[in-house]
């Protein structure tokens, strides 16, 4: 599977004379001093153009001036380093990587800065903003390397985004995990990670201005170095060029870059990965911008735009009081996802949905063997759960809650218990047969709910019923929920359906929804009632907490329908997830029978994340490990994933809710944490 990179060898023909791309440079300034000077403009206080104008020269009254300097400027400003060092940045990793999709926000750049700072507030040490920026940029070099590691350097391939966009999941996982545990130290990160370019007078932007200097000034003198990559490694070695040498110094000062940027303003998602997009089509009309001297500041003031433009709207389309709550980073962030999904469609994918080598058949004993021993295991698990958490309970009080003779204190505990540990069985397992579903009429071993955006989806449509309907009950909650999850899904495989499912599109494209689906679902929080958001974010932390019986009824009656489905088409799911032309042959409508499985698919993964939040990777783990256990008959697959899926939430609803006891972990952060190396893993082994 390969993306295609225009490289000046294949690019048509530029116009040869230089007036052109000084001219486009000089539109590019003069966007971006127009977009600057309306940015000073905007804000809660009542100080328009007339007072601005007074006040730069001279003639204001103290308090407008104090605005002015204060707050106006410095976000202004703020907002043009920002931009500036991201566009350069993502065009000096598109440059070096040859792959269009390559940013600091695919290579899991920003999420290792926000663990690295994560783990430095838990110790409780207060450093200062350089020092700050030192953690930071450690953190986001290691998850490059991991991400350009498993990815391949230089080869071009969507799975250097899947890689970045996984880990991504998991190091965010991990750092709202530290959140909990140590909610005094890590004040102020969560609020950072939002992303936004509001600064308290020009003390960062003065100390982050000079790193982001040296970064651009060394990657203009490894430009010409970058444009012999372009030709080809064994061409550039032919000319002298390092290649090793290039390629890491190039990621390590577009790290350098990235990172000065978010620690000043947090991470504002996907400019790095739109800036060099908007410049390429230039470099086709422009000789100037063909070489990375030329597209470096053109992509810098693109980005540079891109940020300033994006705090523009938001702050006319949303009121002054409210605009200020919302970060630039969630406006960006939803441009990002709408590029993100496009270039998905474009890029060439040459890894297509592939069959399994052959339906492996083992014994009956085994799968019998298999079955019993994981009945047994979730049978134990489900017992700690309901006798485990903050108070600690004996079988005894269990049965006497049964026959209506416990005791206050045990009767709240278990009433409150009880629904919380139903949910998690009935939410994985329903996560893990969508995953089995999905999977089998892809043959994406890559896919499933979270990955593909339908958590996301169902997860906004929960929120917005939520946030605009505080009274709605379980059943119009799942119905919200699903509808939001349908329209991710028309989404998604409308999107990835052309030329078949191709493996690494259909998952790329989900991604570019879920991340979209998050920023609306940040946005929805931020603009309603606290009250409203704090119910909405149980959703989104992939928590049981607060579930009651009348909440997994729902889930309950989809998850029936859909294993009585499953099993009695066992056949046609075998079918399906061989390859297109056997089911024809069988005179099976592949078609009805596929929009069949992904709409159950898409049914049991809405009723899931209206009754457990968003929970991921289970649609993945479950189906993988069942078929390493009983082979790949759906008749055992299915009845084995869903036993899996069961356990691994309610094993993580177990271990969140009593390994830091009064203090909880969703289980989604959990099954994070063990659902992200599995993914890196078959990555990797897909590579090979």
């Amino acid at each position: 599977m390969a993306v295609t990179a225009t490289t000046p060898a294949t690019r048509p023909p530029a116009t040869t004379s230089r007036t052109g791309a000084a001219a486009v440079t000089a539109a590019l300034v003069l966007l971006v001093m127009a977009l600057a000077a309306v940015d000073i403009t905007q804000g809660t206080a009542s100080v328009g153009t007339p007072e601005i104008w007074k006040a730069l020269t001279g003639r204001s009254d103290p308090a407008d001036a104090s605005v002015l300097i204060a707050s106006r400027l410095p976000r202004m400003t703020a907002g043009l380093l920002v931009g500036a060092l991201l566009g350069v940045a993502g065009t000096a990793l598109q440059a070096v990587s040859r792959n269009v999709l390559a940013s600091p926000d695919t290579l899991a750049v920003n999420a290792g800065s926000y663990l690295a700072l994560g783990l430095a507030a838990a110790t409780g040490v207060s450093l200062p903003l350089l020092a700050s920026s030192g953690v930071a940029f450690a953190g986001g070099l290691a998850a490059a390397a991991v991400v350009l590691g498993l990815s391949g350097l230089g080869t071009g391939t969507v799975r250097l985004v899947l890689a970045g966009s996984a880990l991504t999941l998991g190091l965010t996982a991990a750092t709202e995990g530290l959140l909990l545990l140590f909610p005094r130290q890590t004040d102020g990160i969560f609020q950072w990670n939002q992303g936004s370019i509001a600064q308290n007078g020009f003390d960062g932007v003065l100390q982050m201005a000079p790193i982001g200097i040296v970064g651009v000034i060394g990657l203009l003198l490894l430009a010409r170095r970058v444009d012999a990559l372009a030709l080809g490694d064994d061409a550039a070695r032919g000319l002298g060029v390092p290649v090793r040498a290039t390629r890491l110094t190039a990621v390590v000062l577009a790290a350098l870059l990235s990172t000065a940027a978010v620690t000043l303003a947090g991470p504002i998602g996907f400019v790095g990965l739109c800036a060099p997009a908007l410049v390429r089509p230039l470099a086709r009309r422009f000789r100037g911008f063909t070489r990375t001297r030329g597209s470096l500041p053109a992509a810098g003031l693109t980005g540079a735009a891109l940020v300033l433009g994006s705090d523009v709207l938001l702050r006319a389309v949303v009121p002054a009081d409210l605009a200020v709550a919302v970060p630039t980073g969630v406006v960006t962030s939803l441009v990002g996802a709408v590029f993100l999904i496009v270039m998905a469609t474009r890029v060439r994918d040459t890894a297509g949905a592939t069959a399994p080598d052959r339906l492996r058949i083992r014994s009956r004993a085994v799968f019998l063997t298999t079955t019993t021993v994981l009945a047994v295991v979730l049978v134990g698990v489900t017992v700690a759960a309901v006798l485990l958490g903050d108070s600690k309970l004996l079988l005894g009080d269990v049965l006497n809650w049964a026959q209506g003779r416990a005791g206050r204190t045990t009767a709240f505990v278990l009433d409150t218990r009880v629904p919380r540990v139903l949910a998690a069985l009935l939410a994985g397992a329903a996560l893990a047969l969508a995953g089995t579903l999905v999977q089998a009429v892809t043959r994406n071993p890559l896919a499933e709910p979270a990955t593909l955006g339908v958590s996301g989806g169902a997860a906004l449509g929960a929120v917005l019923l939520v946030t605009t309907v505080p009274l709605a009950g379980s059943w119009s909650v799942a119905a919200a929920a699903f509808a939001g999850a349908a329209l991710s899904s028309v989404l998604v495989f409308g999107l990835a359906a052309r030329d078949g499912f191709q493996q690494n599109r259909l998952v790329l494209v989900g991604f570019g929804a879920a991340t979209a689906s998050t920023a609306l679902v940040s946005l929805l929080i931020i603009l309603t009632d606290p009250f409203n958001a704090t119910k909405a974010l149980t959703w989104l932390s992939g928590s049981t907490y607060g579930r009651s019986l009348s909440d997994t009824v729902p889930l309950a009656a989809v998850l029936t329908v859909g294993m009585a489905v499953a099993l009695t088409r066992r056949t046609e799911l075998d079918l399906v997830s061989l390859d297109e032309d056997t089911p024809r042959l069988l005179g099976l409508n592949l078609g009805r029978g596929r929009l069949g499985f992904l709409l159950l698919s898409v049914l049991l993964s809405a009723t899931a994340v209206a009754a457990a939040g968003t929970i991921g990777f289970v649609g993945l783990v479950a189906p993988h490990a069942a078929r390493a256990l009983v082979g790949r008959q759906h008749a055992r697959v299915v009845p084995v994933a869903v036993l899996l899926g069961a356990l691994l939430v309610c094993t993580a609803d177990l271990v969140g809710r009593t390994v830091i006891a009064p203090a909880q972990l969703g289980a989604g952060l959990m099954t994070a944490v063990i659902g992200t190396p599995y993914f890196l893993y078959l990555l990797v082994r897909s590579r090979r």
